[in-house]
């Protein structure tokens, strides 16, 4: 994700990094995330985590599950950390989510949680399905390839 770096209301909060090494990520989807009040003041100082966190469509909804938001100290009325938190899409969208889950086995995994340039929370889920572990070793040994390569282009300049 590129970052912006002219708006001062652009910030990636917290990040998947995990995602893109477990999962391969056929497409993404920007969803916004309906919060309390003292979520979003937690957001703002960046305690958050959406590693072992999943999303799902159920009952004609997409919530985001098993994400992680810290209590804020100040808050007259606290939230749950771990509390189930709707994501907003049109209804073609949830449509086309609720198809690839239920007909072509995917999962939908949070890849980021961040502010977008007008300062709204924002969740981008990616439509994965699930690598083998022959994959991951695929993976991990093109980038490390692609680590000697550059290193050995940087040696010879």
């Amino acid at each position: 994700m590129a970052k912006k770096p002219d708006n001062p209301n652009y910030k990636v909060i917290a990040e998947n990094r995990r995602a893109r090494f477990d999962y391969a990520i056929e497409d993404d989807l920007e969803c916004g995330i309906q919060l309390q009040g003292s979520e979003v003041k937690s957001l703002r100082t960046g305690q958050s985590n959406i590693a072992e966190s999943y999303a799902a469509v159920e009952d004609g909804e997409l919530w985001l599950v098993n994400s992680y938001i810290a209590p804020y100290e100040q808050a007259m009325f606290g939230h749950e950390d771990r509390r189930r938190r709707k994501l907003l899409v049109s209804k073609k969208e949830l449509a086309n989510l609720w198809n690839a889950t239920q007909r072509k086995g995917m999962t939908l995994v949070p890849l980021v949680l961040y502010f977008n340039h007008r300062g709204m929370a924002k969740v981008k889920i990616g439509i994965a399905k699930g690598k083998k572990n022959h994959d991951k070793r695929a993976t991990e040994a093109k980038r490390d390839w692609n680590r000697q390569k550059q290193r050995l282009l940087k040696e010879q300049h």
